[in-house]
């Protein structure tokens, strides 16, 4: 994409992988100075001391270069960028495909494989799930370690795979430090690094003096279905339809779908401790609107449903099932398929 960007115009594109590129900007300022038009510093990650020279390069005026910097995203390089570029750089978070990208057609095989450019597009499923392996392998023992992470990739492949069997669940750290051997501090620490790696989510929950008590920890879940469905072993769609965590799995493609196209600025969970509970509320325009995940074939309202419209005052409850079909369950509410639901929210005003 960066490459794209920088056809036909005048650009510089330097990786810090190789060699050549980061032996030149052992003194980034004489490097960076006299350039002109698009920078392009792919992993710019492996040399933090650019960030202070860019602060200086940024700030000249008028201003004969811009910068892109690519690559992956931890808590550490987001604070390193915020403190040495403050006002001066906009971060653009990139997810893999996502439905409007595929079609609708391809749902089945981007809700199995997950949205990896190389696992959504491989020959056959044997060989993306060959991918996906190798993926959590390398990401675990080498990507981490090479943005500063100093946590054993033993220790986060163990968290990993339990996160992946609380999919969906409400985030206990203390039962997975019970589990794990780990002290409740330490497993939200190490959550903290694979949420900010974007390969986590901890969706908020949402409370408010109502009168019910609330539940007031996050729900966990694994953000791309293809790694989730590799941590759990699920390697095809026969085996993905009679896995305990199909329902789990299609709640977790939904949401982030969903969050791909409104943002997560506004977006939580709700649920109340006598069990009353949605999946999505999202605050849009001084309204809200609730999104509940069913994998049934013509879901219907539950009295959880009614609970939560009566609690919330939702403007308009959606029900995401995975199939194409669209009706009404009330005058508030309706059952729709993910890619029609996705075409309403795409819209500047949602009904």
């Amino acid at each position: 994409m960066a490459r794209s960007i920088a056809a036909g115009r005048k650009a510089t594109l330097l990786d810090m992988e190789n060699p050549a590129d980061r032996a030149r900007l052992q003194e980034p300022m004489t490097a960076l100075r006299d350039l002109r038009g698009l920078v392009v510093i792919d992993e710019a990650k492996l040399q933090p001391s650019l960030f202070p020279v860019l602060r200086v390069l940024a700030d000249r005026s008028p201003l004969p270069a811009r910068f892109l910097l690519l690559g992956s995203a931890a808590p550490e390089l987001a604070r390193d960028v915020a403190e040495s570029l403050a006002g001066r750089v906009g971060i653009v978070p990139m997810a893999g495909f996502d439905l409007g990208e595929v079609g609708a057609d391809a749902q089945a095989t981007l809700w199995l494989r997950g949205g990896f450019s190389r696992a959504f597009l491989a020959r056959g499923n044997a060989a993306s799930c060959a991918w996906r392996r190798d993926f959590v392998q390398t990401f675990l023992e080498r990507d981490l370690a090479r943005l500063g992470v100093n946590v054993s990739p033993q220790s986060l492949r163990r968290l990993w795979l339990m996160a992946a069997h609380h999919h969906g669940q409400i985030l206990n750290s203390s039962e997975l430090g019970r589990s794990l051997g780990e002290a409740h501090t330490t497993i939200g620490r190490h959550l903290e690094l694979l949420c900010g790696s974007y390969v986590m989510r901890l969706l908020p929950p949402w409370f408010e003096n109502l009168a019910k008590r609330q539940v007031r920890s996050p729900k966990l879940y694994v953000r791309d279905s293809g790694l989730l469905h590799t941590l759990l072993g699920i390697d095809s769609a026969a085996a993905l339809q009679s896995h305990p965590k199909l329902g789990a799995s299609w709640e977790g493609l939904a949401l982030e779908q969903i969050l791909s196209v409104t943002g997560d600025r506004d977006a939580y969970f709700w649920g109340s401790q006598a069990g009353a509970e949605l999946d999505l509320l999202i605050m849009r325009d001084g309204r809200r609107f609730g999104v509940e995940c069913k994998y049934a074939d013509a879901p219907a309202l539950t009295k959880s449903m009614h609970i939560a419209r009566a609690e919330l005052q939702l403007d308009r409850l959606w029900v995401v099932h995975p199939g194409d079909e669209e009706y009404p369950l009330q005058e508030w509410a309706a059952a729709t398929g993910l890619p029609r639901l996705l075409d309403l929210l795409r819209q500047p005003r949602w009904t």
